[in-house]
C-alpha cells in the first residue's frame, strides 16, 4: 500500500476518496477540532494531528509517496476578494515548504475553479517553478465532480505533481460514461425516511443535478445552502436553502423541504456511514468545505498507477 501524508484534511473527503484508491495516510493534519473529531470518529486508527500547518513539523514523515491537501480557497474564491498570495490564508507557499521537506514522489492539492483565472496566472507560473525547481512535473486541470458519480456539478481546480525520478507520465482520470444521479435520485429514499407523502412527487421534480454545494463560511454564520443565487438555484429543484433541517419531513408536511446535513453530505459524494460530527452549524461547514471522495479517489487511482507503474487508462467508477 501507498503511503501518504494528508493536510488540510477537514472533514476528510480527500483523505476518504484517496484511502479507497489504496493510500494509507501516516499523518492527517488539520486544525479545526470539530473536523478533527469527525475524522477520529470514523477513522481512529488514523493519526490525526490538530495542529496548524504553519507550525506542523513533518520530520519523521520523509520520503512519503503522497503528500495531499485541500489548502484553503478563500484567497482565490470569487466570493470573497481573490487576493491571492497577499491572502494570510494562502497556504500554497507552506506547502511547497513540505514538499522540500518531505520529498514525497507525488503532490496532490485542490482549490476553487478561480485559481485558474487570469487575475492568477502569474500566482500559478510561481507555483509551477518552484516545483519544477524542486525536481517535479507540475499540472493543473480542472475536474466537475459531476463527471465522477457525484450530483452536483462542482467544479473543482486539482493540482498534482509528479517527482522527475518516478519515470511514468500522469494521466488525468477519465470521466464515467454514466451521468450522475439527479438529486431526486440521490435523496429520494432520505426525504422519505420519515413518512412524508410528498417524497415520491418532490424527487420527481428535482431531476437535475444540484448546483454547487456551498456554504460552510465561518464568516458567513449558520448553516444555509449560499448566498441568494444559490438559494433561488435549489429552489428550482424544490428545496429551501435558507436553513438546514435537523430531519427529513414528517408526515402532512406542506412546502419546499430542506436539507439535514446527511442530505448535503451525499451530495458530496460521502458514504452514508461517513458520520460527520457535531452540531448543526459545525457539521455543515465539514460538509460545504468538503472535496466529493469520488474525485480523489479518481485522480489517486491515476497517481497510484503512475507510482507502481501499472498500465494506465484505469476506470473508476464512483
Amino acid at each position: 500500500m501507498l503511503t501518504s501524508v494528508e493536510i488540510c484534511t477537514g472533514a476528510g473527503g480527500q483523505a476518504l476518496g484517496l484511502e479507497q484508491a489504496g493510500f494509507k495516510h501516516l499523518a492527517a493534519v488539520e486544525l479545526d477540532h470539530h473536523a478533527c473529531n469527525t475524522l477520529r470518529a470514523n477513522r481512529p486508527e488514523w493519526n490525526v494531528i490538530e495542529q496548524d500547518l504553519l507550525t506542523w513539523d513533518p520530520a519523521g514523515y520523509e520520503g512519503v509517496d503522497l503528500l495531499a491537501g485541500g489548502v484553503p480557497c478563500p484567497p482565490f474564491s470569487k466570493a470573497g476578494r481573490q487576493l491571492g498570495a497577499s491572502d494570510e490564508r494562502d497556504l500554497f507557499p507552506r506547502a511547497i515548504e513540505l514538499v522540500d521537506a518531505l520529498r514525497p514522489k507525488a503532490v496532490m492539492l485542490e482549490n476553487v475553479r478561480g485559481l485558474l483565472d487570469l487575475v492568477f496566472q502569474t500566482y500559478r507560473s510561481e507555483v509551477e517553478q518552484q516545483l519544477k525547481d524542486l525536481g517535479y512535473r507540475p499540472d493543473w486541470h480542472l475536474l466537475n465532480a459531476s463527471d465522477f458519480g457525484v450530483p452536483q456539478l462542482r467544479p473543482r481546480v486539482v493540482f498534482v505533481a509528479i517527482r522527475e525520478d518516478v519515470g511514468r507520465p500522469f494521466e488525468w482520470p477519465t470521466p464515467s460514461s454514466d451521468p450522475a444521479p439527479t438529486v431526486g435520485e440521490a435523496l429520494g429514499d432520505l426525504m422519505a425516511a420519515n413518512g412524508w407523502e410528498g417524497a415520491e412527487e418532490w424527487a420527481a421534480r428535482a431531476n437535475t443535478i444540484a448546483p454547487t454545494l456551498v456554504g460552510g463560511s465561518k464568516k458567513h454564520g449558520g448553516p444555509d445552502l449560499g448566498p441568494t443565487r444559490a438559494r433561488r438555484a435549489w429552489e428550482a429543484l424544490g428545496v429551501n436553502g435558507k436553513t438546514l433541517a435537523e430531519e427529513a419531513p414528517e408526515p402532512g408536511f406542506k412546502g419546499m423541504p430542506r436539507l439535514t446535513v446527511r442530505m448535503a453530505a451525499r451530495i458530496q459524494g460521502f458514504p452514508d456511514d461517513w458520520e460527520i460530527t457535531g452540531r448543526k452549524t459545525n457539521a455543515y461547514r465539514q460538509v460545504g468545505n468538503a472535496f466529493p471522495p469520488p474525485v480523489a479517489r479518481a485522480v489517486g487511482e491515476q497517481i497510484k498507477t503512475t507510482l507502481l507503474g501499472a498500465k494506465s487508462g484505469l476506470q473508476v467508477v464512483a
